[in-house]
């Protein structure tokens, strides 16, 4: 069992920078795939970057690409994103996820996450 906690959200113009934090509980955290997803009102949930186990390997949807970075710590159980060049179209509600799946099953897809923090609501001004 995995509980995760995200932080960091808020009111950024455009052009601003934020960085979530979700941290995690347990003692497992390593053995998790992480994954952020964000959520628009009326849209789904989709997901904006995801990082392996021992942070070697990451992914970023295309509209995120080159503005945002994953991390995690493993010592501190936590992961970041890290958004700069923030626009509007970036508000969302973003969720912190855990998956058991290793990375080479590519796991990119809301489904294949276990368990999901509460979400945090970004919202970026024009």
């Amino acid at each position: 069992q995995v509980q995760l906690v995200e932080s960091g959200g808020g009111l950024v113009q455009a052009g601003g920078s934020l960085r979530l934090s979700c941290a995690a509980s347990g003692r497992t955290f390593s053995s998790y795939t992480m994954g952020w997803f964000r959520q628009a009102p009326g849209k789904e949930r989709l997901i904006v970057a995801a990082i392996s186990r021992s942070g070697g390997s990451t992914y970023y949807s295309d509209s995120v690409k080159g503005r945002f970075t994953i991390s995690r710590d493993n010592a501190k159980n936590t992961v970041y994103l890290q958004m700069n060049s923030l626009k509007p179209e970036d508000t969302a509600v973003y969720y912190c996820a855990a998956a058991s799946t290793g990375w080479g099953l590519r796991p990119f897809m809301p489904t294949q996450y276990n368990y999901w923090g509460q979400g945090t609501q970004v919202t970026v001004s024009s």
